[in-house]
């Protein structure tokens, strides 16, 4: 078990949680999306959220400002966090506005909000896990995406949940993070896109 456990890390890098969320908010819906219109959607989330980071992270790497996609230390984390913060500000303001992607937008901006907690904690010495961050996240949207469009999705629900303990007990095998890190990042993830709930539910 130990030796698969740690896979779970990477299937639900962060990295990828932005493009599931586009997925789920999409396929859940009730908002009417022509086959162009979810084209450009994706290739933007794909540019802005997977590429850029990619490239970024290449970038720090011969810096030597980063070793290993998981950021382990605190001091490597702090700009590919602020790299993060900007590129979903720059996606809601151009691209995933709030009249034309209603829900869409407040997952960015609750992703924006708990990015900014996770970064200030660092100040504090205190790590918060991102790979919690975005799996609460997520799952915390999809509850939402239920709610709103009035659909039953309570598999896809129990599932994200007990992927949320996979990968914290993935992060643990692989000694990424302590349990008071993983719960940090878990409140990180849900406690912004709860209260933003309150905006487009």
């Amino acid at each position: 078990m130990k030796k698969i456990l740690p896979f779970f890390s990477y299937l639900f890098h962060p990295i990828f949680i932005p493009l599931l969320g586009t997925f789920f908010y999409v396929l859940l819906d009730n908002h009417y999306f022509s086959l162009i219109q979810c084209v450009i959607l994706f290739l933007q989330i794909i540019i802005i959220t997977i590429f850029l980071p990619i490239t970024f992270f290449y970038l720090l790497r011969t810096f030597g400002k980063v070793d290993t996609v998981m950021l382990s230390d605190i001091s490597q984390r702090k700009i590919p966090l602020l790299l993060q913060i900007m590129l979903f500000s720059v996606l809601i303001y151009k691209n995933i506005t709030a009249e034309l992607f209603h829900g869409l937008y407040f997952f960015f901006l609750g992703g924006i909000f708990s990015t900014a907690i996770a970064f200030l904690l660092l100040y504090a010495k205190a790590k918060a896990s991102i790979h919690m961050i975005g799996m609460s996240s997520l799952t915390v949207f999809l509850i939402g995406l239920s709610i709103h469009n009035q659909i039953n999705t309570i598999h896809t629900v129990a599932f994200l949940i007990i992927m949320n303990g996979v990968v914290a007990s993935s992060r643990l095998v692989m000694k990424a993070h302590t349990n008071k890190e993983l719960l940090l990042g878990f409140l990180c993830g849900t406690i912004p896109q709860g209260i933003l709930l309150y905006f487009w539910l």
